[in-house]
């Protein structure tokens, strides 16, 4: 199979961080067609994305998806019959260096030793009996022997090692050879089939189309009465929002709950390039994992404020839920103490955690410096240039220590970020407690 090479820049990960969701989010705003319809750009999508297990052919309802699901995993199987050859080639492979190295090492010694072995019997022979000498004599002899024997037998032994791995090594070798290239026609064959579905797929979706009935689909009574249930249970979340100032605040809340929501998308098609680089091409990446997680923990903390406004996190309300709001006011305004004790730790923590993290002694751009004290902030200002943005010699404070080494430092300003939008979201539920408990609305 070829193999994948490709790293994602950091720059890309950014712009799709920042532009995603607000791609995401004007889609998701779009009025709706009544009667659902296939997309000829949806269709290409689904095909570069999924076209390797047929999910194209699956999105228009058609069998014939079915043929790519037992060439894709023959992939598999083929991949994971070569790489089991590739492990049995390098135990192999070790085990003849070891040979080698035995029989390079000790032929000579052997040799060595067979060849002192007279003039050690000599020197015993011409010793006198029972004397010190005579004793060294023999020592040194009994020693040359043993030498002799337990070389010998190391040869016999790499030797025969040799002759049986040898073998075996050919054998690897050919079949990951042959698992390799039977890998990569059935991969070929894959892509002649998603080009021919990439000139088929508009007249397919056009026929897909004419097939639909534009009648609503039925439902029975007992779901429809759960979709009113749930209708009348759920609350929107732009019912979260307060009158007056405090509105603000939840609306700042609210678009960012739901900008850094979209980001689990990206998620999904990452994983799928992992999944699909380490298992078909055999080209596991290390930034796929980096970059995830890294992304998931923006999101956990931008989303606080989100779930704070809305109730979304976990909490046990036994006595709290059965109370009026008044009352629940008065509870939240006793044990905001508790949250703004949280809230304003987690903002200082982040902002010296996202400080320190430009402020490396490694960083070597303006803003590095000045984050150490080396000059002031319009010294700094006054020093930037398009360099400092462009010139890959500079660095930016912390990265990360596998070959990525994307920069750290935004990661962790978002923490800040995230940690002043909670403390701003208790403010709001401040005043709105603030605001029930002295009018009662």
């Amino acid at each position: 199979m070829p193999a994948l090479h490709f790293t994602l820049p950091h720059w890309a990960y950014w712009v799709g961080l920042l532009l995603f969701p607000l791609l995401a989010m004007a889609l998701a705003k779009r009025p709706r067609p009544e009667f659902g319809r296939y997309s000829v750009p949806l269709g290409y999508m689904i095909l570069i994305t999924g076209g390797l297990i047929g999910l194209h052919r699956f999105y228009l309802k058609s069998l014939a998806g079915l043929i790519f699901i037992p060439i894709f995993g023959f992939i598999l199987y083929a991949n994971g019959a070569a790489n089991d050859a590739r492990s049995a080639l390098s135990d192999a492979n070790n085990l003849i260096r070891v040979a080698e190295r035995t029989v390079e090492r000790e032929e000579p010694r052997v040799s060595a030793a067979l060849g002192d072995l007279e003039e050690l019997k000599a020197e015993v022979a011409a010793s006198e009996e029972g004397s010190f000498a005579r004793k060294r004599a023999e020592r040194q002899l009994e020693r040359a022997q043993d030498r002799i024997e337990s070389g010998q037998k190391r040869l016999e032994e790499s030797k025969a090692e040799l002759e049986s791995m040898r073998p075996v090594a050919a054998e690897m070798r050919d079949r990951r050879a042959w698992w390799t290239n039977a890998a990569r026609y059935a991969f070929f064959l894959i892509l002649a089939l998603m080009a021919l579905d990439a000139i088929l797929l508009p007249g397919l979706i056009r026929r897909a189309n004419v097939q639909i009935v534009d009648e609503p689909p039925e439902i029975s009574e007992a779901e429809a009465k759960l979709a009113e249930i749930e209708e009348r249970e759920r609350k929107q979340d732009h019912e979260h929002v307060s009158a007056g100032w405090t509105g603000r605040i939840d609306r700042l809340s609210l678009f960012a709950g739901e900008y850094v929501s979209y980001w689990a998308v990206i998620a999904v098609f990452v994983y799928y390039y992992e999944v699909i680089a380490r298992y078909v091409f055999n080209s596991p990446t290390n930034w796929a994992h980096e970059g995830m997680y890294l992304m998931f923990g923006m999101q956990y903390l931008i989303a606080g404020a989100y779930a704070m406004l809305t109730e979304s996190h976990v909490r046990v309300d036994v006595f709290y839920a059965k109370m009026a709001p008044r009352q629940k006011a008065v509870v939240d305004l006793l044990t905001s103490v508790f949250f703004f004790i949280f809230a304003g730790t987690l903002l200082v923590t982040c902002y010296i955690f996202a400080f320190d993290a430009i402020a490396v002694p490694s960083g070597n751009s303006v803003v590095s410096g000045w984050a150490r004290g080396e000059f002031g902030f319009f010294e700094m200002l006054s020093r930037l240039t398009l360099g400092e943005w462009t010139d890959p010699n500079i660095r930016w404070g912390e990265i990360s220590f596998n070959e990525w080494e994307v920069p750290l430092w935004p990661m962790k300003w978002v923490m800040v970020i995230g940690g002043l939008l909670l403390v701003l979201q208790g403010i709001s539920k401040l005043a709105q407690d603030v605001r029930m408990v002295v009018k009662g609305a």
